[in-house]
């Protein structure tokens, strides 16, 4: 039997920005809020530069990294896993990827049923 659907997932090109950044600045995690500007974009921070609220869920790892959402927006996010890519541009002003020529972006895509009936639980605060 196949083990839970994960809730985040990161593309190679994810993967190897995630690889990058953890060897300049250690350990990483991860944030997703639903503000403007930056708070739109996956942030990247060495672990302990952000502190976690009681209203953020934990919705899996990448890479070893934690992922945060905020839990406004994981109402809306829910029912889609989603897929961390990295792409050409400039990242958000306060996460790490913002150095390295190449920015996080989030892609997502609505789960199968059968996904679905197998999803990862997530952990709120």
């Amino acid at each position: 039997m196949p083990g839970p659907t994960p809730r985040v997932v990161a593309t190679d090109a994810a993967r190897a920005l995630i690889e990058t950044l953890g060897a300049k600045h250690g350990p990483l995690m991860f944030h997703q809020s639903g503000g403007c500007c930056d708070g739109s974009s996956p942030m990247c921070y060495a672990q302990g530069e952000f502190l976690v609220g009681g209203s953020d869920v934990l919705l899996g790892e990448l890479e070893g990294c934690p992922f945060y959402m905020g839990e406004d927006q994981f109402a809306y996010w829910e029912h889609t896993q989603l897929i961390i890519d990295a792409v050409p541009g400039r990242g958000g002003a306060f996460s790490l990827d913002s150095a390295e020529g190449q920015r996080f972006l989030l892609r997502s895509r609505l789960y199968s049923d059968d996904e679905w009936a197998h999803v990862a639980p997530v952990t709120r605060g």
